[in-house]
């Protein structure tokens, strides 16, 4: 079947009513597309979401990463109802809660105290337009403060957030290009630790770190080294690249260069950390400490809106011996609802001893999936770590040319597998060059049984195999 007919039959199949197609039904909902109202979900279940028709939906990818204790969890919505049955909302800056205290300390002394205190906010994004003003803010507080610092380095194919800040430190083309007069202009970006497309034919990961450690100290020389505020980097690749982890010595080179010059590293979790990839915090499997960390979609498991910016020791301090004050605030920071569901989120991934059913089910994951699609003609790439995989689809295995954007791969995918094998996939394009190149990214909750991973492949070989042939 070609992707032609595939797109059609997605979009027109017997399920097209209410999972994939165009709709007039009326909404006051601004969607993503004007012509689609997405499918009602009425009901969830652990890994499942449940439609208006009765339809039960594998939640593969927990919405963006999110659920990461599956839907609908007793434990977490008693505690919610607790926290809102006491008080719902304080403003931070007048006052504080039990509950976010205790949220703050859980994330401090899981880095050993190495982060030392949580700035808890309601997004990623929000996480993320924090670090970049307390990075700012650092250099200011210092005894002999550098005004001069006001730059940042990212790098291509990156996903920061949506908001203009956050857009701007990120790669992705595609939702950069209407807003780039908008965007930034004291940023710029470095290559992505990508070794599938990166690494020249005959390259080790040594020789492959080294080239992007230069690349990182040249863009340091080229904007002038006494100007860059900070690196900022996903510890694993999100939706841009999809679940690309970095080679090994990766972050330990970009340290070095950015502790030569006098840089903080940020370190973007929002996606790959709070336990996604094995351990609850990425950057424990790496070697390195970031100055700012940004934390979100696993802190809360989707229970409430909640994200976190970590501070490190080193900031804080700064700060103490400076102004005694971080000039920033959100009106919902710290929010005690969403504060409550998060903890209770955490506590219950501690308790049930969920990041070691992750680390364990996590390669059997990639096993499986190699195993049933490694050989595939248009799978150029499976990769991941954790419980956060993505595949790569390809026209030209050999040579690793991409399918055009306008065939509209991963779309495609993402549709047959929601219609006609009530699978959900985050999918994702630009892979490639920023317009071009297909991927999807599986992302199961942390409580994930050993059936549910095999259900979950098999599955996706089967939407892989329906489309791709």
């Amino acid at each position: 079947m070609s992707l032609q007919q595939v797109e059609q039959s997605a979009s027109g199949g017997q399920h097209d009513h209410t999972l994939c197609a165009s709709r007039k039904t009326e909404t006051a909902i601004l969607h993503a597309k004007l012509d689609t109202v997405p499918p009602t979900i009425v009901n969830s279940r652990g890994i499942h979401l449940i439609t208006e028709d009765g339809r039960e939906i594998v939640d593969a990818s927990t919405g963006a990463a999110v659920a990461c204790i599956g839907h609908n969890n007793a434990r977490v919505n008693a505690a919610i109802m607790s926290q809102l049955n006491s008080f719902a909302y304080i403003y931070s800056p007048f006052f504080t809660s039990k509950i976010s205290e205790k949220l703050a300390k859980a994330l401090s002394d899981s880095t050993q105290n190495q982060m030392a205190k949580a700035f808890i906010v309601s997004s990623g994004t929000e996480a993320i337009e924090a670090a970049l003003k307390m990075a700012r803010q650092y250099f200011l507080e210092l005894p002999e403060p550098q005004t001069e610092r006001t730059h940042f380095i990212a790098r291509r194919q990156s996903y920061h957030g949506n908001t203009l800040g956050s857009l701007s430190v990120g790669g992705h083309f595609g939702r950069r290009a209407p807003y780039k007069p908008l965007l930034m202009g004291n940023v710029s970006h470095v290559s992505p630790c990508y070794a599938y497309r990166g690494k020249k034919p005959g390259e080790s990961d040594e020789d492959f770190v080294a080239r992007l450690a230069q690349e990182l100290e040249d863009e340091f020389q080229a904007v002038g080294p006494n100007t860059v505020c900070a690196f900022v980097a996903e510890t694993v690749s999100g939706t841009t690249l999809g679940c690309v982890p970095p080679v090994p010595g990766y972050f330990k080179a970009m340290r070095e260069v950015c502790n030569r010059h006098g840089a903080l590293l940020v370190m973007d979790e929002v996606m790959s950390g709070m336990g996604r990839c094995g351990t609850l915090h990425a950057w424990e499997q790496e070697g390195v400490v970031p100055d700012l960390q940004t934390v979100a979609k696993g802190l809360g498991g989707g229970y409430a809106p909640i994200g976190a910016l970590l501070v490190n020791k080193r900031v804080i301090d700064a700060l103490e011996k400076g102004s005694g004050a971080f000039v920033h605030s959100q009106t919902y920071q710290g929010h005690p609802v969403a504060c409550a569901a998060a903890y209770e989120v955490q506590q219950i991934m501690q308790e049930e001893n969920l990041l070691k059913n992750v680390r364990e089910l996590g390669p059997y994951m990639g096993k499986l999936l190699q195993d049933k699609l490694g050989d595939h003609p248009h799978v150029g790439d499976i990769r991941g770590r954790g419980f956060f995989w993505g595949l790569e689809f390809v026209k030209d295995k050999a040579t690793k040319e991409p399918f055009p954007v306008e065939q509209r791969v991963a779309p495609t995918v993402f549709k047959t597998g929601l219609a006609d094998h009530s699978i959900s996939f985050i999918p994702g394009s630009g892979v490639a060059d920023g317009k071009n190149g297909d991927i999807i990214q599986i992302a199961p909750p942390y409580n994930a049984s050993r059936a549910d991973i095999e259900m979950i492949a098999e599955r996706t070989a089967q939407v892989v195999r329906q489309v791709l042939g």
